[in-house]
């Protein structure tokens, strides 16, 4: 680290070419006082220094809260959601997942948490005024193949989900080439795509969300319980990427997490009534925006020809959202809401 190249003064600089500090964020990791202790400078000198250290570690420049009312960070965009393509679930998520930071679904196998994914993995490829945002998805898979016959069954259903976008948008709409599947075995490849592929295909503007289908599959199969602080090392990495990708791409990241056995009911990380509660506990929990579950109930409603068992899709947190549910059920051309939300 050339020293030099921080707006310090020269004083400053010269007492840290005396150190054995070599980057900024060797400075930012130390106490106060003992960058004190190693430069030898005063009490306001260290306070700029850190202060220059930290603009240099900083990609974007700070905002105030009047610059982001007045709709002046290029990087924001306020107020914006994707749309889930059914009116019922907007209306539950008040427009759509936000287009920043993480979305949790989780539920027990076969609630439905893929159904929902792969529908909003094709609603993202609408343009914003149909409730998406005009690119593709990009689709990590760390547990089954990618249930491609689905998806194309989806697709071909569109017009059927989607009856209020002219049909003429659909048809020149090329869902099945904007849905870029990974599968990640291991929690290395899950790294590589999330560090060198999806910043790619980001940058150029070839997707706008993405999905891992689930998170919790590689944390569970390659830590024992004794390994939980490894895991939570891991897991506290792997969100912080999610993170930095969402926040620089303005990009909605929708994860699939499985559920495990609760002893109580009453956890107010989980659902009002149910007798699970997502996996990968608090230290995951704390990393998400807006935690939904669905869980599927012991009812059928039938349409036509067809017949679906129901399902209760919940809001657990969020912080523009109260706590409330829906019920909904999944048909050929995708999951509906069937009543009102709470």
């Amino acid at each position: 680290m050339v020293w030099d190249q921080l707006s310090l003064p020269p004083r400053i600089s010269s007492a840290l070419q005396r150190t054995n500090l070599k980057s900024v964020r060797e400075v930012l990791s130390l106490p106060a006082v003992d960058v004190q202790r190693l430069t030898g400078l005063a009490h306001a000198e260290v306070h700029q220094l850190l202060t220059a250290a930290a603009d240099a570690c900083r990609r974007h420049a700070p905002l105030s809260v009047l610059q982001l009312q007045r709709g002046e960070c290029c990087r924001c965009e306020s107020g914006l959601r994707l749309g889930v393509s059914c009116p019922v679930l907007d209306g539950l998520l008040r427009g759509g997942l936000p287009v920043g930071g993480i979305t949790e679904l989780s539920g027990q196998s076969g609630a439905g948490k893929t159904q929902l994914a792969l529908q909003i993995s094709l609603s993202v490829q609408y343009p914003v005024e149909h409730g998406g945002l005009g690119a593709g998805a990009l689709y990590i898979c760390t547990e089954d193949s990618f249930p491609i016959r689905r998806l194309q069954q989806m697709i071909s259903e569109q017009a059927i989900l989607r009856s209020e976008v002219p049909s003429s948008l659909i048809s020149g709409l090329r869902f099945s080439d904007h849905v870029y599947i990974e599968h990640a075995a291991d929690l290395d490849s899950l790294q590589v795509c999330l560090s060198r592929r999806a910043p790619v295909l980001l940058a150029a503007g070839l997707v706008r969300l993405i999905v891992v289908d689930s998170v919790a599959a590689l944390f569970r199969s390659e830590f024992q319980a004794e390994d939980w602080m490894e895991r939570n090392k891991q897991l506290l990495t792997f969100s912080s990427m999610l993170h930095q990708l969402s926040q620089e791409f303005t990009t909605p990241v929708l994860c699939i997490n499985q559920v495990t056995d609760v002893l109580k009911d009453h956890d107010s990380l989980g659902p009002l009534s149910s007798s699970v509660t997502p996996a990968l506990g608090l230290a995951w929990a704390n990393q998400v925006l807006v935690r939904l579950m669905i869980r599927r109930l012991q009812k059928t409603v039938s349409r036509g020809d067809q017949s679906s068992a129901l399902r209760q899709l919940e809001v657990v947190f969020a912080p523009h959202l109260a706590r409330s549910k829906c019920e909904v059920a999944v048909w050929r051309e995708g999951v509906r809401g069937v009543m009102a939300f709470e």
